[in-house]
């Protein structure tokens, strides 16, 4: 049979992330058009393109490729943006995960700055590691991207490398061009420290009154 990519519900204390669908799509227009001056180099889609971009990332579920997810505030009930894991890859065994990315990450410019994106990313790893037993989960961004690249650094990934025309640039006047992504990875062996890492960062948001 193989290995199947789920995305159960994964539930923290700041950050609730659920399977996405079109219930999502009131919440996910409204969080996209909220100020988009952080989405230089980031595949964000306008309110008007919600639907489309469920339904694309919905086929790619049903290939097997990616697990999507709106990302919902707890404190609000508001959708406030949206995450996958993406590209499994089950090198020793067609039965078990051995790596997978974290992609197709956004989040509104409220949520930004929250404690959201570290608690999102705490959620994903341990299932990716915890629950699938996971070897690596990868993420990538342009290049060029500092704002994303700080943010990836932050929750404990580790920089390996830029690799050069990896993939579609998303940068306004660059269409058909490509980009060079910065490759960031947790492996398994990382996971302990940056889980407490990520814990404690977390914790620190949820102190806040």
């Amino acid at each position: 049979m193989g290995f199947e990519l789920t995305g159960p519900v994964l539930q923290g204390a700041l950050v609730r992330l659920e399977p996405l669908n079109h219930g999502h799509a009131d919440g996910l227009a409204r969080a996209a058009e909220e100020d988009r001056d952080t989405y230089a180099f980031t595949w964000v889609p306008r309110a008007h393109e919600v639907g489309e971009y469920i339904d694309a990332q919905l086929a790619r579920k049903a290939a097997g490729r990616l697990a999507p997810y709106a990302q919902v505030h707890l404190a609000t009930g508001r959708v406030v943006g949206a995450t996958s894991f993406w590209d499994p890859r089950c090198w020793r065994s067609d039965d078990e995960l051995d790596a997978v990315e974290i992609g197709f990450t956004w989040l509104a410019r409220s949520a930004q700055g929250t404690g959201v994106n570290a608690e999102a990313k705490h959620l994903l790893f341990r299932h990716a590691f915890e629950t699938w037993g996971a070897a690596r989960v990868d993420l990538k961004t342009d290049a060029r991207n500092e704002r994303s690249r700080a943010a990836i650094a932050s929750v404990g990934a580790r920089f390996e490398g830029v690799l050069r025309n990896w993939s579609r640039s998303w940068a306004p006047g660059e269409e058909g061009r490509l980009r060079d992504s910065a490759i960031y990875a947790v492996t398994a062996e990382d996971w302990p420290g940056c889980r407490e890492r990520l814990a404690e960062r977390v914790a620190r948001y949820t102190a806040r009154p």
